[in-house]
C-alpha cells in the first residue's frame, strides 16, 4: 500500500493491483488528472449518490479536456430514500456511514448495489479509482471486500492497515481544509489513537463474519464476473 501524488487528491492510495482509492475526485486538478492517467488509470468508479457529485466554490476549474481517456462510472453504495437507512444510522452521530459499525447494516440493505460494483470494477478498462467523500468508510467498505477476495488469509491485517491510512488521511484534510466539516473536526494523536482502536475493532467484527465470494455469487455475480475482479486485484500493470 503506497500513497500517490495525484496533484490535488485527497487520501489517495493503491489497494491492490491496477486498482486505487482516494476521496472525492472534485479535489483534483487538471494535473492531478493527467499524473492519474499516466499512471494507467482509465475508470473512476464513484460510490456517492448523485445528489453528492457537485463542485464546491474552493475545488479547482478542471476542464473537460483534462478529463480525457478517463470514464466515471456512478455505483452508489446505497439508496438515500430506503426506508431503513435512517433506522440504520440512528445509533450513530452524525447519522451517516462514518464508522465500520455501519457495514453489516450497507451490506444487509444493499446487497445488489454492492454486487453492482463489483461489476463494475470487473468491467472498468484500465486502472481503477474508487471513491466515495472522504474516502474512508464507503470506500473502506468495499475495500476490505476486495481485499478479502484477492487474500482471506491476509484480508484482516491488509483491510486494518488500509483503514487507519484512510482515517489518518482524512483527518489530516479536516487540519488543512479550506471548508470547515459539518460534522467531522481535526484530532491530534492523543484524541485520534482511542478513536482509531474502536474504528480498528469495529471493522475486525465486520470482516471476521465476511464471505464475499458467495456474498456476490449469491446476489448476481457469476464466476466469470469474480475472476475479472481479482484480475484487476493482481494487474501489476502501470498502464492499460
Amino acid at each position: 500500500m503506497m500513497p500517490v501524488g495525484w496533484e490535488g487528491a485527497v487520501n489517495a492510495r493503491h489497494v491492490l493491483g491496477s486498482v486505487y482509492r482516494m476521496g472525492r475526485r472534485e479535489w483534483l486538478t487538471e494535473r492531478g488528472w493527467r499524473q492519474m492517467h499516466d499512471d494507467g488509470v482509465r475508470t473512476i468508479i464513484d460510490l456517492r449518490n448523485p445528489g453528492e457529485q457537485r463542485r464546491r466554490a474552493t475545488d479547482p476549474e478542471v476542464r473537460p479536456d483534462a478529463m480525457a481517456g478517463i470514464v466515471v462510472v456512478n455505483a452508489p453504495t446505497e439508496d438515500p430514500d430506503h426506508p431503513e437507512l435512517a433506522e440504520q444510522f440512528a445509533g450513530q452521530s452524525p447519522p451517516y456511514l462514518n464508522h465500520p459499525s455501519g457495514y453489516a447494516g450497507i451490506v444487509r440493505l444493499f446487497p445488489e448495489r454492492l454486487a453492482a460494483v463489483f461489476r463494475a470494477i470487473g468491467e472498468a478498462q484500465g486502472g481503477v479509482v474508487l471513491h466515495c467523500s472522504a474516502g474512508r468508510d464507503r470506500t473502506g467498505l468495499i475495500v476490505t471486500m476486495l481485499l478479502q477476495l484477492a487474500d482471506p488469509a491476509a484480508a484482516r491485517a491488509a483491510a486494518a492497515e488500509q483503514y487507519e491510512a484512510s482515517a489518518r488521511g482524512i483527518n489530516e484534510w479536516h487540519r488543512i481544509s479550506p471548508v470547515r466539516h459539518p460534522y467531522e473536526r481535526y484530532h491530534d494523536d492523543a484524541e485520534l489513537a482511542p478513536l482509531l482502536a474502536e474504528r480498528q475493532s469495529a471493522l475486525a467484527a465486520f470482516a471476521a463474519g465476511l464471505d464475499v465470494e458467495g456474498f456476490l455469487l449469491d446476489h448476481g455475480l457469476s464466476r466469470a464476473e469474480l475472476a475479472a475482479v481479482r484480475a484487476k486485484l493482481a494487474d501489476q500493470r502501470r498502464t492499460s
